[in-house]
């Protein structure tokens, strides 16, 4: 953990196409002039209204399926009231700019932007790394509905920790992000962890080289998972090896941990591979690992179609990896930094 620090390289300007800014209350011109990102998502309700026209249309989907449609609108209420008042208090501070989720991966951010998400935890960590080496804010909209590892603050608590921010006194987490790179330079960053494989859910052939060791595989695909993401996609995959030997076994499970120590800023990955198969043509004893800097996971694809590497479970988010390409597989250069 250190303190925050605006020298750290990055793009300069900022694209105002895809946001609106407020610069300034109805008290008077902003504190300051700097610019403070505040980035939003959809809601639930407005995904519906999106897909289905009206809202009219909307409930009458929900409710023909027996939900609950007043959840819906709750929750609509809540999130829209959260983003007034972070807007109000925010601009008190600085030039807000409303930078919505599906615009953040080309969204340019200045170098000294403060960057606040009104959250979920997903849009945090998609946010991050796209906005390295800026102080992120990760904001809770709704307390009572979501729990929010990477929400640590209030609605009510931006205002002082914005100022915080600006003034260099608010500590931030360091966040160590994963690096795919293609051997054509196409390059994909994932906070909390990559998915190579195959779109389908046929099984994906490709090459596994780390270190001196090389092994052709047949699985469902390979999950390499940061410090940050070791709670999520890998805990599932240890758990349900856990669960599958201690079965075969006949004995009680025992859980598997990567590594006790392994936290956000830890300088290192774990890779697993999902379902190997082992046949005539592929083995599958080069399954778990860690990777850092000076032991990279090279991968060489041998999927002629719907070959993907995707980050953070959001499968637009992806690189094709057919036939040929090979991915290096490594601790990326790129951090994130996260307000505590």
């Amino acid at each position: 953990m250190r303190q925050s620090s605006f020298d750290a390289p990055g793009r300069r300007g900022a694209d105002s196409r895809h946001g609106q800014t407020f610069g300034s209350t109805a008290a008077g011109a902003p504190e300051t002039e700097a610019k403070i990102v505040l980035v939003k998502r959809r809601t639930r309700l407005e995904e519906l209204v999106v897909r289905y026209n009206t809202i009219q249309q909307a409930q009458f989907y929900v409710e023909r399926l027996g939900a609950d449609f007043g959840d819906y609108i709750r929750e609509d209420r809540v999130y829209r009231a959260a983003l007034h008042q972070a807007t109000e208090s925010l601009s008190v501070v600085g030039r807000v700019q409303h930078v919505d989720r599906e615009h953040v991966p080309n969204f340019i951010f200045g170098e000294k932007d403060v960057v606040v998400v009104l959250g979920q935890d997903g849009l945090v960590a998609n946010t991050l790394k796209y906005a390295a080496y800026r102080p992120l804010i990760g904001v809770n909209p709704d307390p009572q509905r979501w729990d929010g590892a990477l929400l640590p603050f209030k609605v009510g608590e931006l205002q002082s920790v914005a100022r915080d921010i600006l003034r260099d006194k608010r500590p931030v987490k360091e966040v160590r992000l994963a690096q795919a790179e293609l051997n054509d330079g196409q390059v994909l960053y994932a906070v909390n962890d990559l998915f190579i494989g195959r779109r389908t859910h046929v099984s994906a052939r490709y090459e596994l080289r780390i270190n001196e060791a090389a092994e052709q595989q047949s699985s469902s695909g390979i999950i390499v998972s940061t410090g940050m993401g070791s709670t999520g996609w890998l805990r599932s995959v240890l758990a349900g090896a856990a669960g599958i030997a201690s079965g075969a076994a006949g004995q009680p499970a025992q859980a598997l941990t990567p590594d006790a120590s392994f936290g956000w800023d830890s300088p290192y990955l774990y890779f697993s591979v999902r379902e190997p198969y082992p046949s005539r043509a592929t083995s599958a004893n080069l399954v778990f690992g860690k990777i850092d800097e000076r032991s990279p996971l090279r991968i060489m694809s041998q999927m002629p179609e719907s070959g993907v590497i995707f980050s953070d479970g959001v499968e637009d988010d992806y690189l094709e990896f057919g036939s040929g390409v090979e991915a290096s597989i490594t601790v990326a250069e790129r951090r994130g930094l996260l307000a505590v």
